[in-house]
């Protein structure tokens, strides 16, 4: 017996356009692709969105340095992104950017949801700040060793080598990516999200999702440490969506980045006749949302991101799918590190198909 035809919305994590598409980036995005095509030969209505991560620090002191803004940086290499997946064959029905009226609307709405559940608050928290640099640093441009497995050179949110997360003040030898300089902590006001608060449901997210069994052992690790309560913000100079009520408070790039896929959905809406965006995105029909991503971003999209869309009254994925990444010398291929292959250059040299 056939069965019986299903509304499937998919996405791929949004690519960071501080720079340009690189294989590391292709290999997710091609892999989505096939997983689509497959849904749509099986009969069914799939559709397929993504949108360019186009906020944070990073984005701000690359345009800086070029001598341009934000959002000509974006704009410009969000196109080479476009360019890249229309000559790899990947057919996506929408490419947005979380630079837009549709994202800031639905992550001030999530915001607003969560803050009036209780689920939002606020504390003073020491942070990594340059003093050369006048700024507040964000996780990722404070690089140290792993204080966990002693790793080197890692971010400062999460290792790439053993996955656990932590802050920068954790990191042993703490360095400033922007300056050179060892960072100081001083004191800041920051929003949080009580991510503790929602381990039940988590569980019950993950039991109901089909997950893979590495990724369940993994999260099991994090419950086993418990889940930490999650800062929501940043200080300025940000590039990004500033917190309603306040002068120099920013949404955290990572609360309103995977917001870019109901937000990418809702533009392909507003364009389309067919399409309701309640349908895909709140409780209480039968479509089914999935999102591919690599496995270094597994802590976001299956424990903060779920109980932002569960808190905040919008649906939860029915299951996504973490793949591992292409290594360049035993490391993730990684465009802050300058260890890419760029997609123009296969393009340039091979046949994608």
């Amino acid at each position: 017996m056939s069965e019986a035809p299903r509304k499937i919305l998919v996405t791929s994590a949004l690519p960071y356009v501080n720079g340009l598409p690189h294989m590391g980036h292709m290999v997710e995005y091609i892999q989505t692709d096939i997983w689509v095509r497959f849904q749509k030969l099986r009969g069914h209505t799939c559709l397929y969105v993504c949108a360019a991560d186009a906020h944070g620090t990073p984005i701000m002191l690359k345009a800086r340095e070029l001598g341009i803004t934000p959002e000509e940086l974006t704009a410009t290499n969000s196109k080479e992104f476009v360019s890249a997946f229309e000559d790899f064959g990947v057919d996506m029905d929408n490419f947005h950017t979380t630079h837009s009226p549709e994202n800031e609307a639905l992550t001030v709405e999530m915001f607003e949801a969560l803050r009036e559940a209780g689920d939002i608050y606020t504390k003073t928290i020491e942070q990594a700040y340059d003093e050369q640099e006048g700024m507040f640093l964000p996780d990722r441009f404070v690089r140290g060793t792993c204080p966990f497995c002693k790793t080197p050179d890692q971010y400062g949110d999460a290792c790439e080598n053993c996955s656990k997360t932590y802050t920068p003040a954790d990191l042993i030898d703490p360095v400033s990516v922007v300056s050179g300089t060892t960072p100081v902590l001083r004191e800041s006001e920051h929003y949080f999200f009580r991510l503790g608060n929602y381990e039940e449901r988590l569980r019950k997210w993950m039991g109901a999702s089909r997950l893979d069994r590495n990724a369940v052992a993994k999260l099991e690790e994090w419950f086993e440490a418990g889940l930490q309560d999650w800062d929501i913000s940043r200080d300025a100079p940000y590039f990004g969506f500033r917190i309603p009520g306040t002068e120099d408070k920013y949404f955290y790039v990572w609360l309103d980045a995977p917001v870019g896929y109901p937000a990418s959905f809702r533009n392909l809406c507003d364009r389309r006749d067919d399409l309701d965006f309640d349908e895909y995105w709140r409780p209480g029909s039968d479509t089914e949302v999935y999102h591919f991503f690599g496995m270094d971003i597994m802590y976001f999209l299956m424990l903060f991101w779920p109980a932002v869309l569960e808190g905040s009254g919008f649906r939860t994925p029915r299951s996504v799918f973490a793949h591992g990444f292409l290594t360049v010398n035993g490391l993730m291929m990684s465009t802050s590190r300058g260890t890419v292959i760029k997609a123009r250059t296969y393009l340039d040299n091979l046949d994608p198909s």
